[in-house]
């Protein structure tokens, strides 16, 4: 196991484009690190720099206290799991999962130990014998996996090692990945676009835009306190709603009504008291039906159901407001890198789509009316000039 540090990084191809821009990020010995981000964003390539399969342009690379730029993947005593399984089709499994550690000259009783070790931690045990074409997704998966662990590298590096499995298979697996590294306390880089993976996954997450990382936390702190627009768009499944709002004195003006500034965002809100717009973020779980929590506290509405989901457990509203277009060129940007083009106003001319995720006792019906109520302390407020977080700290 080792510690990995990215100093001041840089990826800059040929024609001059940055892939990765200036990245600083410390990776604990034993941790459990996410690169999460759109297509294009530079995760990949800062997961290939790392394991020597791309060259840095700028910065430093350090393994383990020893700095690696110019070492050879071979060296760096590092093991990757791709996307897809690069299985040798003609090999057993124990024989694909050995096949470095032959090519290492070590002696075949090690190998064999080695290897049936990994076998009885991913249960491929019965399957030694077989070769990969009688082998499913997850356990060709399992073994491109193991192949990986019996050389007992220094850090596990996997490029979306999931993303070819069908979605109730991937779900199993992620508990698979997990349960492995928790067992193994290996130093692991794993990069995905699929935020629901990294919230799962990983001891922290990076989130990267256009080569350069917004913000590394925790999962949950990702999840409460974004520090940018950006940020708080990708991270959570539904995506955040966002609002045109207006700071005035001690009250927040939403489109759906008034309410005081929460004690929970007072504290931690940045300016100087002027009145100002903002934009306001509400994720769908902190609205809900009022008839089904009566007494729960916060700014209650009449909401008009446009579309509703039915998801079994809980159900996803969505109706329209209306609002005034928030003008920001950095925001607009921000949205395009998230697939949310017409952010903060994804309806049609001055409406607003909002979604929330409503409890399944709710009545809401297409068409109707629902008493809605959001719990505004949970609420972030966010600068429309470039998307900054305005509550934290």
């Amino acid at each position: 196991m080792a510690e990995i540090q990215l100093q001041k990084v840089t990826k800059r191809y040929p024609d001059g484009t940055e892939a990765v821009k200036q990245v600083d990020l410390d990776i604990g010995d034993g941790e459990f690190m996410i690169l999460v981000g759109p297509s294009g964003c530079g995760k990949s390539t800062a997961l290939r720099m790392i394991a020597g399969l791309e060259d840095i342009s700028e910065g430093d690379l350090i393994i383990g206290g020893e700095r690696v730029n110019e070492l050879g993947p071979r060296e760096r005593d590092i093991a990757m799991v791709f996307q897809n399984y690069a299985l040798y089709p003609h090999m057993t499994v124990r024989d694909n999962m050995g096949f470095a550690l032959k090519l290492a000259k070590e002696d075949q009783g090690e190998i064999n130990r080695r290897v049936e070790e990994a076998a009885r931690i991913l249960d491929l045990e019965q399957h030694l014998e077989r070769k990969p074409a009688n082998l499913s997704g997850g356990q060709r998966q399992r073994v491109a996996m193991g192949r990986a662990i019996v050389r007992n590298p220094k850090a596990f590096l996997m490029d979306e090692p999931l993303s070819n499995l069908d979605a109730k298979l991937r779900v199993q697996m992620r508990t698979e990945v997990s349960r492995i590294q928790q067992r193994l306390e290996t130093t692991t880089v794993y990069v995905t676009h699929d935020q629901v993976e990294a919230m799962t996954l990983g001891d922290r997450v990076a989130v990267m835009r256009g080569g350069i990382i917004q913000q590394v936390d925790t999962p949950r702190n990702l999840y409460e306190r974004p520090e940018n627009l950006f940020v708080g768009g990708f991270i959570g499944s539904p995506s955040m709603n966002f609002l045109a709002a207006r700071l005035e004195g001690d009250t927040i003006r939403l489109p759906f009504g008034e309410t005081p500034i929460p004690d929970e965002l007072r504290g931690r809100l940045r300016g100087d008291g002027n009145a100002r717009d903002v934009i306001a973020g509400a994720r769908p779980e902190h609205f809900e039906d009022a008839d089904v929590e009566p007494d729960r506290q916060g700014l209650r509405f009449r909401a008009k159901i446009s579309v509703l989901e039915s998801m079994g457990s809980e159900l996803y509203a969505y109706f329209d407001v209306e609002q005034g277009h928030v003008e920001s060129a950095e925001l607009s940007e921000l949205a395009a890198d998230a697939h949310m083009e017409d952010l903060p106003t994804h309806g049609s001319g001055d409406t607003q789509q909002v979604v929330a995720r409503l409890s399944a006792a709710s009545s809401a019906r297409p068409g109707g009316e629902v008493n809605m109520l959001l719990d505004t302390k949970h609420l972030q407020l966010f600068d429309p000039q470039g998307g900054k977080s305005l509550t934290v700290e």
